[in-house]
């Protein structure tokens, strides 16, 4: 049978499904339980297949007996991808669970979308569902179109942000497993291949690739399941449980620059599920961590405030371009009283700034369980409210706090509770921190909630609800700082890298994770954090020399998002840096700027340019 469909052209008989649109064409041997995607310039994925484990058992496509399209499936389709098709292969075999295949294609885009499905007649459980992968020993699974000699590599996308970790870029011959995304491409020609998870809902989705020889790839598997070092998981996974499990929805595509396939992967992220929405201006000002850390107090955060009044606006707007200057408490503020802290967010108001202030929703800090819940203390210890695993144990601590099960009814109250005086205070903006916790595997309270990112949503729907526009009845800007990559649509921006303070090095370390995470920016978040920006020096360092300084700044600028300084203005080499440098028009104008990724080298040219005028 043959059909054109919305631009598209299908073709399936007994033997084959296949379905092309102009530029990438998905093929199902019918007769073998395989899948192969081949692209315009002749570049594909070869004999794929889907698998799901259930008990010891990985049951394979390629080793069921029966394989068809289902009628009817066939279908015209548009949403926010645009117009499309979209079908469904079944595989059956006795007293196995069906296997099906679900497949989406669009118009004029190089990618497609698929997910696996496996039903049987009662209930069985699984955490481990891949709805792609490939083995061949002889390093064919993939291959380039055109000549691919040269350096063929294989990005890592880390899970979170914690605990200074990389983005990495890694040659073949290599083995490596990427969280929730990955790219396989030439170094020279930058053709290549991006996969990745585009539903946050229940899975951690893992991507393994490996190499044994030069630019070949020997395996692929694209799996929802990924629990160990990389997401913090100290035990497996959790398993969905019903007569009909779903695996992540799968994002396949092949672009002449993988660079234009990693922001086309974020909008697609985006489509579905929307980035939180932002209209309040580019956030810049000041935080406190890197500038005194421990040391915060009422005389420092309002010092800092008058010296941005006095000497960076300058009786203008040099410094900040718009209304959105903010004063930000890190940790340590609840060394504060209450006076001063009502009188520190005046003081932030009277010059016309916006107050800031930070919290760790999903981490216990204390070392005591048996402690009581504030709030509950005939009711609840901390234990009560604790992530435990199937034993009952608590968790081990990570990071030094121990994880907080957001299923339970009281730590849901406890981070209302906590926000609504935030509010009540008059901040305008929240630093979350140490958000992974919340994302860990382990037995939660409510049994309706299987897996840590199922979890990790509800906590996030608190926070994002509790902070609505419409509920409190203004802008509030929420910032995650050491927080999983994905789920998204919860914060305006998050933070890019771990901390990153003034030294050379840390400027490189935030500049790996603008290298490969750039297209994060304003497709899952608003804006991406470059960190607090540390002009002269952090707390916990020596002084930054003069370069150093000022390659921070570079580097925070050619971020293109929120600009927060990180310096201790009571010093003097400090405060002489800000004037001097941060109330230059032209750079500022340039930091204000939102990043547009087609620009980014044109950007950056712009920042050298000003720089050498100051």
């Amino acid at each position: 049978m043959q059909q054109h469909l919305q631009a598209m052209h299908i073709d399936s008989d007994a033997n084959r499904m296949i379905v092309d649109n102009g530029l990438l064409r998905i093929e199902s041997n019918l007769r073998t339980g395989t899948l192969s995607y081949q692209w315009k310039d002749g570049s594909a994925l070869r004999d794929l297949f889907s698998e799901v484990t259930v008990g010891s058992e990985r049951l394979r496509t390629t080793a069921y007996s029966g394989h068809q399209v289902v009628a009817g499936s066939i279908q015209s389709i548009e949403d926010g991808f645009g117009k499309g098709v979209s079908w469904c292969v079944e595989h059956a075999m006795a007293d196995r669970p069906v296997l099906r295949q679900h497949f989406s294609v669009y118009e004029n885009h190089p990618y497609t979308f698929v997910e696996l499905q496996a039903e049987q007649e009662l209930e069985w459980e699984t955490n481990d569902m891949t709805p792609l992968a490939a083995l061949r020993n002889d390093g064919t699974c993939l291959a380039f179109g055109q000549p691919s000699a040269g350096d063929v590599r294989v990005l890592f996308v880390p899970f979170d942000n914690d605990k200074w970790v990389r983005y990495g870029s890694y040659p073949i011959p290599c083995a490596v497993e990427s969280c929730e995304a990955t790219a396989i491409y030439n170094a020279e020609s930058r053709h290549g291949f991006v996969l990745g998870s585009v539903t946050h809902d229940f899975w951690k989705t893992g991507l393994q690739v490996e190499g044994t020889f030069v630019g070949e790839v020997a395996q692929l598997r694209v799996f929802g399941g990924l629990s160990g070092m990389q997401t913090r998981d100290t035990v497996p996974h959790g398993s969905a449980r019903g007569k009909l499990n779903v695996s992540p929805r799968i994002f396949v595509g092949y672009f002449e620059d993988y660079r234009e396939g990693m922001e086309a992967y974020g909008r697609a992220n985006a489509v579905v599920a929307p980035m939180l929405p932002w209209d309040g201006g580019v956030p810049f000002g000041w935080n406190s961590w890197s500038a005194v850390m421990s040391k915060l107090d009422f005389d420092v955060y309002t010092h800092t405030s008058d010296f941005i009044k006095q000497e960076l606006n300058n009786g203008g707007d040099e410094f900040v371009g718009t209304e959105s200057v903010y004063v930000n408490f890190d940790s340590f503020w609840d060394r504060l009283s209450a006076e001063e802290l009502r009188e520190a967010v005046r003081r932030v108001k009277a010059n016309g700034q916006k107050p800031g202030i930070y919290c760790s929703p999903f981490a216990y800090w204390g070392k005591d369980p048996e402690r009581p819940l504030e709030g509950y203390e005939e009711q609840y210890r901390y234990r009560d409210i604790l992530l435990k695993d199937d034993a009952g144990n608590l968790l081990p601590t990570l990071d030094g706090a121990y994880a907080i099960d957001i299923s339970h009814p009281a730590a849901i109250e406890r981070i209302r509770r906590k926000l609504d005086s935030f509010v009540e205070l008059g901040f305008d903006y929240v630093k979350a921190d140490f958000l992974s916790h919340g994302a860990l595997e382990g037995r939660h309270y409510d049994p309706a909630v299987r897996t840590g990112i199922e979890a990790y949503n509800r906590g996030m729907a608190v926070i994002r609800d509790t902070l609505a526009p419409e509920r409190i009845g203004r802008p509030f800007f929420i910032n995650l700082s050491i927080a999983p990559l994905f789920p998204h649509g919860y914060a305006h921006s998050r933070r890019i890298s771990c901390d990153a303070f003034g030294l050379i090095g840390d400027t490189e370390y935030m500049l790996n994770a603008l290298t490969y995470g750039w297209w994060i920016n304003d497709t899952l978040y608003r804006y991406n954090d470059p960190d607090h920006t540390v002009l002269y020096k952090s707390d916990n360092q020596r002084a930054s020399a003069w370069h150093e300084g000022r390659s921070r700044l570079t580097a925070s600028v050619i971020a293109g998002t929120s600009l927060l300084l990180g310096d201790d203005y009571r010093m003097e080499e400090a405060a002489d840096r800000a004037r001097a440098w941060m109330t230059h028009p032209d750079v500022m104008a340039l930091a204000h700027r939102r990043y547009v990724p087609a620009g980014g080298g044109r950007k950056r040219q712009q920042v050298g340019e000003c720089f050498r005028a100051c």
